[in-house]
């Protein structure tokens, strides 16, 4: 196994000599596996997952190795693979196939895909043409959960617990203060939520633009483990808000922090109501911006960038 692009942190002999055991006890207890190879790393997140290319079954291939042994997520993800796969395998809008899953060693082989992670197409691509790459998504969302959509009793309240208590992790004061006010706005909103109902789904779990691969028009989404039911607004705040708290307005016209037509694009797609766009989308943008605490390893650049984030989302919010 060969290292290529990892993530900020390179594992450790000892995590490298975990993975391939584990890789090799898999080979030699699953007959289905005896052809099966690693390459090259692509990632590691310490104590959780490794991600690295391969081959299986004469093709080509991405393993998932996950660690943690009391977290059967290669499980999860292999079910929800195999429940979507059918639904989604369009000329456009596509997951990547399932390949091989072995539970007992946690190893998940799904096809490695040709294309260019979203958010990077989007910084590489003229200004002119943005808008028009980024809004698909929207498309793409849409179809993975119109099948296990249903209406339930809003339940904001618990979403603005969790984000209050991830905000009092903040470590910047500015943004801090700033997290403050949008709570207070947040509380606001929750209250006329409640009462209400929102749409619920099998959801992406980590929508954001990386996790969709482009090849021409065809999109095809990776790393679709959440499996869980949630509100659709949760998808949709964690795509917009990854692109808003790094500053990637497509369109130029920022909208409660993020980009305007990208709202604009899912508003559409999913056919939302007054009270889904002006109270719970906004209310799960606040969600989302809260759940995703800054960190000091960050640059000086995106802490100003997450700032200015927040203020254009409390600046609007406050006029709904």
């Amino acid at each position: 196994m060969s290292t290529s692009r990892q993530s900020d942190r390179m594992p450790d002999l000892e995590a490298l000599e975990e993975i391939v055991g584990r890789f090799e006890a898999a080979r030699s207890a699953d007959p289905g596996l005896a052809d099966a190879e690693l390459g090259d790393l692509i990632r590691v997140v310490p104590g959780k997952r490794a991600v690295i290319r391969g081959r299986v079954g004469g093709r080509a291939c991405v393993w998932r190795i996950f660690m943690d042994p009391l977290d059967d997520v290669s499980s999860r993800e292999w079910e929800e693979l195999q429940r979507i796969w059918p639904e989604m395998q369009g000329k456009r809008f596509r997951v990547v196939e399932p390949l091989r899953h072995n539970a007992e060693h946690r190893l998940l082989a799904i096809e490695e895909v040709e294309g260019t992670p979203l958010l990077e197409l989007v910084r590489a691509a003229p200004e002119a043409v943005r808008t028009d790459l980024v809004t698909p998504a929207a498309g793409w969302l849409r179809r993975y959960t119109e099948s296990t959509e249903s209406w339930l009793p809003a339940k904001p309240l618990g979403w603005l617990k969790r984000a209050e208590r991830a905000s009092a992790t903040q470590p910047f004061a500015r943004l801090r203060r700033l997290e403050t006010q949008l709570i207070a706005q947040m509380t606001r909103l929750a209250e006329r939520i409640e009462g209400l109902e929102w749409r619920v789904a099998i959801s992406h779990g980590d929508f954001h633009p990386n996790n969709l691969i482009v090849a021409g028009e065809r999109m095809t989404g990776i790393d679709t483990g959440g499996s869980g039911r949630m509100p659709i607004y949760k998808d949709i705040a964690r795509f917009a808000m990854h692109m808003g708290r790094r500053g990637v307005i497509p369109s130029g016209r920022r909208v409660l922090g993020v980009d305007g037509a990208l709202l604009d694009a899912f508003t559409e797609a999913f056919a939302m109501t007054e009270a889904e766009r002006r109270c719970i989308l906004p209310f799960m943008l606040g969600v989302d911006a809260l759940l995703r605490v800054e960190t000091r390893a960050l640059s000086k650049s995106r802490i100003r960038r997450a700032g200015e984030m927040y203020e254009a989302l409390i600046e609007d919010m406050s006029g709904l």
